[in-house]
């Protein structure tokens, strides 16, 4: 057998013959420094009455603390105040023990306390010694291993020190930290030292010729990083970050440092939901998704199938969108019955086949154009898929007794300057109309733009770089709301639970992000520099778009109430009537593709369009 087979066969018994020969050493030390390594031979008489006694004493307090079952390797803190305790106790039960037992032996009380010192020593040394010499003397590898600059000099870049150190895999040589604490220059952790501030980066990376920065600061906000990261406009130096340490400690991510993302640039704080209500209401469900096969539909359907429904009703007009949905689903949930719906929410005849064949009890509306300036151009297809395709399901939902519908809003609904944010303002108002007469539960979830979704400005930002630029902004000073996807549907998750009938959720978005910004960040971490390497280039507004968004309509403002990162806008008064006979007017002129017809009855309906 291989002896480190062996070794680790035997681990138990090998350490605990180990710790009672150092307990022996340290005992007979004792004895030979009390009297200057002249040991009278009196005193051996006395050493083998009580050595029994002790090393029984030692063995028992060792095992409670768990001594013989540490791994060495990783030995620390925790080690030392362990070995601490079982000397420190030990000592006090063997000097009880000495004057109930042994009570005429003449031990000398110096010796006592020695003992427990050298004990102690002794045991902390050998397993620091273990760690010192697998750190330090590990076989080197042929390959040369990266130069690595860590900002952040907390417990996150401790850890990426020490998975520097402990794993040849990584192939990082971490060659300094930087920190913004002017308190912690020029110390060190472990033998590394502090270097600077952030502004110092440029210059470190190349007196160090650094070749890759690690954000280990895992409680940044997108701000921050954001700011970190415009310090880094170094070209071809790789950027990654470290996720964060509840991540690491969930399993869901490892301690090793990754490339970093667009949400990483948001730096949103992981978003906690009661998943245990969620699970309670969609478990043994029926759910119908539209718009199944986008990037909010996907990602519902993954999150539903946590959740253990009856049955998920895939449901898009886009089959390719589908089919690799359907391959996801197969792959990673196969306990999951699904089924597939391909068809138009404009076409009343399939709506009533799902609904009448699948009898689904919540269905989440994700089906939508989206698209602000492709609808300028046709803000009849607007008013068909979003008002005529959202008001087909509103109306399924209600006479098919569905318990709870949501519909995914926009913040473009708020004083709307788009058609497309006019049509989605519409259908809130369609389902806020139908929720005062309905047993179903309508309810509306308005958020602003999901980062890296398909049509969104990540993906043509990344694409337009990959291409060599220029990356086209349409503002300076335009700004606009950005959440993750995951974070997104999470919410949308958490709002139809508490949703009541009628309300209006606006999930709490943070700051807006200036376009431009993002813009240069992406570029940077594309390792190249703006205006350098890459142009930015200014289009104007394109027609519909704003300068910055909204989330609240006035009067909601004041009447919201915040639900963990979910305010609650309470249902609108307005004459139904009215509203259904001017949405009628409106499709009939959609119909006709009277345009310029349809765009004014758009502004008529939703009274607080902007021109």
């Amino acid at each position: 057998m291989h002896i480190k087979a062996l070794i680790l066969k035997f681990r138990r018994p090998l350490a605990i013959f180990l710790h009672l020969i150092l307990v022996l050493a340290a005992y007979l030390l004792a004895f030979y420094l009390r009297f200057d390594f002249k040991l009278d031979h009196g005193y051996w008489p006395v050493i083998w009455r009580t050595l029994p006694f002790l090393l029984i004493i030692k063995f028992l307090l060792l095992a409670y603390h768990s001594l013989f079952s540490g791994l060495w390797k990783y030995a620390g803190i925790d080690d030392i105040w362990r070995i601490a305790k079982a000397n420190f106790l030990s000592t006090i039960i063997f000097v009880a023990g000495l004057k109930l037992f042994f009570p005429r032996t003449g031990l000398p009380r110096s010796v006592i306390v020695l003992d427990c010192i050298i004990s102690f020593f002794l045991m902390a040394g050998v397993r620091f010694a273990v760690r010192f010499f697998r750190e330090r003397f590990r076989p080197m590898f042929t390959r040369k291993r990266k130069k690595v600059l860590v900002v952040g000099a907390g417990e996150a870049g401790v850890l990426v020190l020490r998975e520097a150190r402990n794993n040849p895999q990584a192939n990082i040589d971490v060659i300094g930290f930087v920190d913004d604490d002017p308190h912690k220059k020029n110390l060190c952790i472990q033998g590394v030292r502090i270097l600077g501030g952030r502004h110092d980066i440029p210059a470190l990376v190349e007196r160090y010729e650094v070749e890759e920065i690690v954000l280990a600061i895992p409680s940044a906000k997108g701000e921050e990083i954001r700011s970190i990261i415009s310090c880094c406009q170094i070209p071809s130096i790789k950027i990654r970050i470290v996720p964060g340490l509840q991540k690491i400690l969930s399993g869901e991510q490892e301690v090793k440092p990754r490339a970093i993302t667009p949400e990483d640039l948001l730096g949103r704080e992981t978003v906690h939901v009661d998943e245990q209500t969620i699970s309670t209401y969609l478990k043994g469900k029926v759910v119908l998704v539209t718009g199944a096969g986008g990037s909010i539909g996907s990602a519902l359907c993954k999150q539903i199938a946590r959740f253990e429904p009856q049955e998920i009703i895939l449901f898009d007009h886009n089959e390719n969108d589908v089919y690799f949905l359907t391959i996801d689903f197969l792959t990673k949930h196969p306990h999951i019955r699904f089924t597939t719906v391909i068809g138009d929410i404009k076409d009343v005849g399939v709506l009533k086949h799902a609904f009448s064949r699948y009898k689904p009890q919540v269905v989440f509306h994700a089906a939508a154009h989206k698209h602000v300036p492709l609808l300028e151009e046709n803000p009849a297809a607007a008013v068909k898929n979003n008002v005529l395709g959202t008001g087909n399901l509103i109306y399924a939902s209600h006479h098919y007794r569905v318990e709870r519908f949501i519909l995914i809003s926009t913040d473009k609904a708020v004083h709307p300057s788009s058609v497309m944010g006019a049509t989605k303002r519409v259908a809130e108002m369609l389902l806020q109309a139908k929720a005062k007469k309905s047993r179903t539960k309508f309810m509306a979830v308005r958020f602003g733009n999901v980062l890296g979704s398909a049509g969104s400005i990540v993906p043509l930002f990344l694409k337009q770089i990959e291409e060599g630029g220029p990356v086209t902004v349409t503002h300076l000073q335009a700004q606009r709301y950005f959440m993750s996807v995951h974070e997104a549907v999470l919410l949308v998750l958490q709002a139809s639970v508490i949703g009541q009938g009628g309300e209006i959720f606006v999930l709490d978005m943070g700051e807006q992000i200036k376009i431009v910004d993002l813009a240069k960040e992406l570029i940077i971490l594309s390792g190249l520099v703006p205006e350098k390497d890459i142009q930015i280039s200014f289009v104007g507004l394109r027609p519909g778009e704003k300068l910055k968004e909204e989330l609240f309509l006035n009067r909601e403002l004041d009447a919201a109430t915040k639900y963990d990162k979910i305010f609650v806008a309470p249902a609108d008064t307005f004459d139904i009537k009215a509203l259904r006979k001017k949405i009628r007017g409106l499709l009939a002129c959609a119909q006709a593709y009277d345009h310029k017809k349809v765009r004014e009855l758009l502004q008529q309906i939703v009274s607080d369009a902007i021109d």
